[in-house]
Formats: C-alpha cells, sequence, structure tokens
C-alpha cells in the first residue's frame, strides 16, 4: 500500500476512535445522570466522527470512477419482432367486432334513460326541501289518526299532530299548543294563523332536526332535549337558548266546516336544519 494510502487509513481509524470517545462519554453521561451536557456532547463527537470516517473511506480507499456496465443489445432480434407482431394482429372475423360495437351502443344508450329522469323528470330539490304535506284544508289528526277539534286541546297541554293521510311524514309533524290568546305576541301578518289561542308549529328543531318534544308550560318555552335549544311560545317560537339560531317554522291553522281544526297553508318557511336563505 503506497503511503496516500496509509495516511487514509490512518485518518479513518482516528475519526472512528473519535466515535468510540463520544460513545463513552455519552454512556458515562448517562449513567452517572449528573452532566447533561456531557451526554450531548459525547453523542455528538460519535456521530461526528462515524460521518467523517464513512467519508474518508469513500473518498480515499473506494475504487474510483467513472464506471460503464456493458449491456447486451437491447432491440429484439427480427424472429422475436415479427413472432409479437403476429400475436395482435387483428382477428380474421368481422363478428367480434361488430357486436362490441353493439354492445358498447346499447350499453350506452341505456345510460342515458336515468339521466334523462334525473334532468327532465325528477323531482326538484329545492320543492321538496321547502314544502311538506300540509295544504289549505288539509285537516290535524293525532297520532292515531283521530281529527283534532279545539275543544279537544285545553289550555297549557301540548299534542303532536299530522295532516291527514300523511301521518307516516316526517317532515309534517307538528306540535299544537293552547295559550292564552292575550300572550301572544306573533311577528306582524301571523296575529290570524292561531285559532283561540291554539298555534303550531313545526317540531323538527332548527339546529339539528331533532324533535322537539319537551314543553315548559309556566314560562311558554318548548325545549329540544338533543342540544337544550329553547323557543319561546309566545313570541312565533324564536329561539332564546342553545345553538339554534331560527325560529320554529309555524302552521297557520283555522276551523274547518265540520268543525275540525284544518291547516290554512303550508308551514310559513322550510322546516328542520341549516335551509339556506336567499340573500
Amino acid at each position: 500500500m503506497s503511503d496516500r494510502g496509509r495516511r487514509a487509513e490512518r485518518g479513518i481509524a482516528v475519526a472512528f476512535a473519535v466515535t468510540v470517545l463520544g460513545a463513552v462519554l455519552a454512556a458515562a453521561g448517562y449513567v452517572t445522570g449528573s452532566d447533561r451536557l456531557l451526554l450531548g456532547l459525547g453523542f455528538c463527537l460519535a456521530f461526528a466522527g462515524l460521518a467523517a470516517g464513512f467519508t474518508l473511506w469513500a473518498a480515499r480507499l473506494l475504487p474510483q470512477g467513472p464506471y460503464v456496465e456493458e449491456r447486451e443489445p437491447m432491440r429484439s432480434p427480427p424472429e422475436e419482432r415479427e413472432a409479437l407482431e403476429s400475436e395482435f394482429e387483428p382477428p380474421a372475423g368481422r363478428l367480434p367486432r361488430r357486436m362490441l360495437t353493439a354492445a358498447l351502443g346499447t350499453l350506452g344508450l341505456a345510460g342515458l334513460f336515468p339521466l334523462r329522469s334525473l334532468l327532465v323528470h325528477g323531482p326538484s330539490p329545492a320543492v321538496a326541501l321547502a314544502t311538506t304535506a300540509w295544504q289549505d284544508g288539509v285537516r290535524l289528526v293525532d297520532q292515531d289518526g283521530y281529527l283534532i277539534r279545539p275543544e279537544r286541546v285545553p289550555r297549557g297541554t301540548m299534542l303532536t299532530v299530522f295532516p291527514e293521510g300523511h301521518r307516516d311524514t316526517g317532515d309534517s309533524m307538528a306540535l299544537l299548543l293552547h295559550v292564552d290568546p292575550a300572550r301572544l305576541d306573533l311577528p306582524r301578518g301571523r296575529e290570524s294563523w292561531t285559532v283561540g289561542g291554539i298555534i303550531a308549529y313545526s317540531k323538527l328543531c332548527t339546529h339539528a332536526g331533532c324533535p322537539v318534544g319537551q314543553y315548559m308550560r309556566p314560562e311558554e318555552r318548548l325545549v329540544c332535549p338533543c342540544h337544550q335549544s329553547v323557543f319561546d311560545v309566545l313570541r312565533g317560537a324564536e329561539p332564546v337558548f342553545g345553538p339554534a339560531a331560527r325560529s320554529l317554522p309555524q302552521l297557520p291553522l283555522r276551523v274547518g266546516l265540520d268543525g275540525v281544526l284544518v291547516a290554512a297553508g303550508d308551514f310559513h318557511e322550510p322546516v328542520g336544519a341549516g335551509y339556506w336563505r336567499p340573500m
């Protein structure tokens, strides 16, 4: 080995010796636990010596390039190319290609039917979200299907009602309450929506759509049990506590010719949670 090679070996050995010294210092610092600086200094010297040793080893002792690896020609022989091309030749008959064209065309036409239904005959989401089964003249019934007369709702009570024939429609549930008409302070234009203090609101909370099912009679408040939103019955069911930010939609009421309570229209705005409003 030449003098240059020996000097390189000694340099690498010194670097690794620094690694040994650093490891010893780090171990001593860890065992004694008295000096964290010694622990950090030991690891720093150890990794620095290791990096220096590998660098010197790669630069001085390993063979220096550049190196070129000879490879065989990548082009296939003519016989192999001809055999591959023959494998991808089109089939002799036209029947498979014609049937594939017919299959893809028929499948594409069939896919147009559901698309046409969505674009032309599908229900409009805006209309579906904005309306319920309530209409002018629809009679109120309870969960058993019995008609509701005003005398059946004494003052201070709450009753869940449905549009006749739609007891299974979740967005049409309403709460029927009887309060002192002299205490009502409804928004302008809704003064005639009650029948002798009998008032109706949507049962779906405007926060997350949970059913409002608790009635605080002394305070005339409705409470949603899910997130404790509270609504003032006397002031149009406006929210007074909790996360709900919108009033419960009100259902206009009147008395039908047969003496039962009927709706005078749909809720004054969409029911349920998080409905958007036009700006």
